[in-house]
């Protein structure tokens, strides 16, 4: 079979197949008598290995020793040809975020694209000054992408540059809320944690939805952080889990705080101001889990503590009760916390 022939039926170009014999991949068995290059069934077959071999990213060079060194084994050839598109995948992958970024942004020119390259490099750098610089420049005219903020304050483990994260995060809008929602469900705890402490630094109704969402977490540690958060914004929802971290020991201090903002506390707010559902639902709870017989002492000391800021009659009453009461620091804390209300 003449050239011609054998490049319309196999679909290499004739130029192609020249080149493979001046590399000596290819060499047709024979000649017509008028010196044009015949080729046989076997270099017929020939062309269709070194065809499929390129097919899965084999260099010219490499299908040759794969074709004509007998002791040639593929094994660690695929290997390295599977890590080697693993990591072409990944830039392309790379790429592709990045430009999707850029774009999402909106750039109305080409030094609003250079500005947000540099912005993404320095999100990406191995220098926390620089990671922090580039958050603290969001404040700027420069676009930010918000998907890569949430990214890399997801990802951040040094706190001042996290927090200037979570800063820029939350002037950014509420863009990257459903982001930081999705994070409260990774598998990784450090992640999760950083979604809700970023969840909390975020204004706006949607963040409070994804807070008040985020008590239902499996996790103990982002159902804190969103109670906590929530109880400053005035969600009574929150009341049973500050009530549980009292009880746990766990950012107790922090949670008695905010029943105390979510009661209205009498030293500060005028009563009338004072939400008498959210007064009763937290004196109420923090008196029923005191006289709960598995709470253990040193929790209800903290119990008698946290009634101190919640003002009315039910946490008074629970006062005098407990200034009674059989455990000797629970009593002297309660006898204490009444002269003070007293006083006020």
């Amino acid at each position: 079979m003449l050239i011609g022939e054998v490049a319309r039926r196999s679909g290499v170009s004739a130029r192609m197949l020249r080149h493979y014999e001046s590399l000596g991949l290819l060499r047709p068995s024979g000649r017509t008598g008028s010196g044009y290059r015949e080729y046989s069934g076997d270099d017929i077959r020939r062309i269709f290995h070194i065809e499929s071999l390129r097919s899965l990213g084999l260099s010219l060079r490499e299908i040759g020793r794969a074709l004509d060194d007998p002791r040639f084994t593929p094994s660690a050839l695929v290997d390295d040809l599977i890590r080697q598109t693993h990591e072409r995948i990944a830039a392309e992958n790379e790429l592709l975020t990045r430009l999707r970024r850029i774009d999402a942004v909106e750039p109305a020119d080409w030094e609003d694209v250079l500005q947000v390259v540099a912005f993404l490099q320095a999100l990406g750098s191995k220098s926390a000054a620089a990671r922090q610089r580039a958050a603290l420049s969001s404040a700027g005219e420069v676009p930010v992408p918000v998907e890569a903020l949430v990214e890399a304050v997801l990802r951040e483990s040094e706190p001042n540059v996290a927090g200037a994260l979570r800063w820029a995060l939350a002037r950014s809008g509420d863009g990257g809320t459903a982001l930081l929602a999705e994070g409260l469900y990774s598998p990784v705890a450090e992640v999760r944690e950083r979604a809700v402490q970023s969840l909390a630094e975020m204004p706006g109704d949607e963040a409070t939805a994804r807070l008040r969402d985020a008590l239902a977490n499996a996790d103990v540690v982002v159902r804190g952080h969103a109670a906590l958060a929530l109880g400053t914004r005035g969600v009574a929802e929150a009341i049973p889990a500050l009530i549980d971290m009292i009880v746990a020991g766990r950012n107790d201090t922090d949670a008695a705080d905010a029943l105390s903002m979510l009661a209205g506390d009498a030293a500060t707010v005028d009563q009338a101001a004072v939400d008498q559902a959210a007064v009763d639902q937290i004196a109420t709870g923090l008196v029923d889990r005191l006289a709960h017989g598995t709470t253990e002492a040193p929790a209800r000391v903290r119990l008698t503590q946290a009634l101190a800021d919640i003002p009315g009659s039910t946490a008074s009453d629970a006062l005098v009760d407990l200034s009674q009461d059989g455990d000797r620091a629970v009593a002297l804390t309660a006898a204490y916390l009444r002269r003070l209300r007293d006083a006020r």
